[in-house]
């Protein structure tokens, strides 16, 4: 093992940091949802996905990531800051820097500017079981971190 290298992990990256691929085969999966929710099909692996539009916290370039949503009331949207295992996925980091510059795209519709809160306490714990319901799969991957998954309202403007 060179110097470099740390047991258990490649290269020297940090263990949850993904690699150069990783991140191309993710960009490119990205890609490829963004444009079946934008001709109109919004749902992805049983889940309603939306495009999220925020703005890159250190770069200041625009991101596109498509997020499930889970329905909250007529003009809010709850989405989930899962995977990551040990960090906040950057989606969430770059709209939490930049709440007021973030929009939607709901399927084959044009992006609409949003109020960004995150849930904390009580009101996390209500719409977080919510998910957990609707989404086990979503309650799995959180059992399976010490991270706590911040729980995001979206409310159209």
């Amino acid at each position: 093992m060179t110097q470099h290298q740390q047991a258990g992990s490649r290269g020297g990256r940090k263990s949850g940091t993904p690699g150069a691929f990783s991140r191309w085969m993710q960009h490119r999966m990205n890609a490829r949802v963004n444009r079946k929710i934008r001709r109109g099909r919004g749902t992805f692996m049983g889940m309603d996905v939306l495009i999220l539009n925020t703005v890159g916290r250190r770069s200041g370039q625009p991101r596109e990531t498509p997020v499930a949503w889970f329905a909250d009331g007529q003009d809010a949207r709850l989405i989930v800051g899962s995977g990551g295992e040990s960090r906040h996925p950057d989606w969430y980091v770059n709209l939490m820097a930049n709440p007021d510059r973030a929009s939607i795209e709901l399927p084959g519709r044009a992006a609409v500017p949003v109020t960004v809160h995150r849930l904390e306490g009580a009101d996390r714990e209500q719409a977080w079981q919510r998910i957990a319901a609707a989404q086990p799969r979503i309650a799995k991957y959180q059992s399976k971190t010490d991270r706590e998954y911040p729980v995001v309202r979206l409310t159209l403007r």
